[in-house]
């Protein structure tokens, strides 16, 4: 599996009423696919005959356990954004693929959000066309920063100061007037309310099917791509 990376141009931008500077970024143009998540869930990285039952074996703790449910829900599988994992499997994603790929990959921060999201253009996913249901990565034009599905398709985990996760740019099953650079959603317990598990699963979220994740790569100081 290979995959590129967009260099963002940094700027400054406002975030709850305080000024944040944001600087150069190597991004995902997309949103993380199954085509890529997979290779982290199902232990593909590994000779088949050194692979554990998913959750299983010495990797369960730095791996997903085994969904309840097909994780793509029907949705849609190759080429569709990954969803319904948790900000923990997400930010364990990102360090799994750093030490495979030789990256410095991370979920972004919220003002580093806000920056990549405002930029001009690009297509939306939301309740108005999407039918319900997320569709394939890149099938709707980019922003200007040639970054797609910013806002709409899935919701994308960020990096925040609060306790609780946030995902931010709205997903299909919001109106487009919730789909903005600004547009925030607090993890909520009816998420995860149908998970049978005590305590509760840190890889799935059993009850949401509209939040997903992107990754960055800060810029090196001499500015090479860190890409695979």
């Amino acid at each position: 599996m290979s995959f590129d990376l967009l260099r963002v141009p940094g700027g400054v931008i406002e975030v709850d009423g305080a000024t944040h500077a944001v600087e150069d970024l190597w991004v995902l143009p997309h949103e993380v696919t199954w085509d890529i998540y997979d290779i982290y869930l199902y232990e593909l990285d590994k000779p088949e005959s050194e692979r554990e039952s998913v959750g299983k074996g010495a990797d369960a703790v730095t791996r997903p356990s085994k969904p309840y449910v097909p994780p793509d829900r029907g949705l849609g599988h190759e080429g569709y954004p990954a969803m319904g994992m948790t900000l923990h499997a997400a930010r364990s994603f990102c360090e799994w693929l750093g030490e495979h790929a030789g990256i410095k990959s991370r979920l972004p921060t919220k003002s580093e959000w806000v920056h990549l999201a405002s930029a001009e253009g690009g297509g939306v996913w939301s309740k108005e066309n999407s039918d319900y249901t997320t569709h394939p990565v890149m099938s709707l034009d980019a922003n200007e920063s040639g970054l797609h599905d910013t806002l709409g398709n899935v919701a994308e985990w960020v990096e925040t100061d609060e306790k609780r996760p946030y995902a931010m740019g709205g997903s299909y099953k919001q109106p487009a007037s919730e789909c903005t650079p600004l547009s925030l959603q607090k993890q909520t317990s009816s998420w995860n309310a149908s998970d049978p598990q005590i305590p509760k699963s840190q890889w799935w979220l059993a009850d949401c099917s509209w939040v997903g994740f992107r990754f960055v790569v800060e810029v090196s100081e001499e500015g090479e791509s860190d890409d695979e």
